[in-house]
């Protein structure tokens, strides 16, 4: 298939930029408070998305592995913040328990994905490398802080009924198994629910930008394939693992609920 890629130039930039002036005028309309949240976000993404694209051409420009895992965990390490960013009630060992389950999560799948399906030589290739990573990192952080959230506010609603069982006998894990579930299915069902209608009701980015670029379709959707695999384990895996580790600090080894660990954030 015969395409000729389109370039976008910085007047067809600020042309979509345009666009942003619907969500902005809504706001006001409607009273929603959001026009200074929109300006500021649209602002900060452009600012954002065009300081790593100017990195990520010396990195590639560079092709060392320590620059390029050094990014890579600079990645994880903003990912892990934003996840626990996300939360209201946190613990002092949030943000290592964040970073833990990101970087486990995520670096496992990805050297799953680079060097065991598409066998890249080198597995950290910037080129696969990155924009892998940036789709895994940002469903995971999601799966993460849905994950927390669940099962941090589960602790505190059902506080009573956690201790009562305690108190008949139960492990801290039989006491809190019903909460972990409940908080692991939480973070799985956006991923459950994008993964039933993708290819019906959408098409998921990465195809689209292959499609764009003038790759062909049955490419792009093998690619696309691999991917929802990889993202969903990523996801499923930072989650479980972040529970995994509340858990551990909001439980101490004579089966006592340590919810005074717990502080609530405005």
């Amino acid at each position: 298939m015969e395409t000729d890629y389109i370039f976008l130039t910085i007047g067809q930039l600020l042309t979509a930029s345009v666009l942003m002036a619907v969500n902005i005028g809504l706001s006001l309309i409607l009273k929603l408070g959001l026009a200074k949240q929109w300006s500021i976000a649209s602002l900060r993404m452009v600012g954002q998305l065009l300081l790593v694209g100017f990195l990520l051409d010396w990195v590639f420009a560079l092709n060392n592995p320590f620059w390029i895992l050094g990014v890579a965990l600079f990645m994880a390490t903003i990912a892990s913040i934003t996840a626990v960013g996300r939360t209201r009630k946190r613990f002092s060992a949030i943000y290592l328990n964040s970073f833990i389950s990101i970087l486990g999560a995520g670096f496992f799948v990805m050297f799953f994905a680079l060097s065991g399906v598409l066998q890249i030589d080198p597995w950290y290739s910037p080129q696969y490398l990155f924009p892998l990573l940036g789709m895994v990192l940002g469903n995971t952080l999601n799966g993460i802080s849905l994950a927390l959230e669940r099962f941090m506010d589960s602790l505190s609603v059902r506080r009573k009924e956690v201790e009562m069982l305690l108190s008949l006998g139960a492990t801290s894990w039989e006491a809190a198994h019903d909460l972990i579930r409940d908080a692991l299915r939480t973070s799985m069902i956006p991923t459950l629910n994008s993964m039933l209608v993708m290819g019906i009701v959408s098409l998921p980015g990465m195809m689209t930008g292959q499609i764009l670029a003038g790759v062909s379709p049955g490419e792009a959707v093998r690619y696309q394939i691999m991917m929802i695999f990889v993202i969903a384990s990523g996801a499923a895996l930072g989650a479980t693992l972040v529970v995994i580790l509340a858990f551990r600090a909001l439980f101490n080894s004579r089966h006592q609920l340590l919810l005074k660990h717990l502080r609530t954030v405005s």
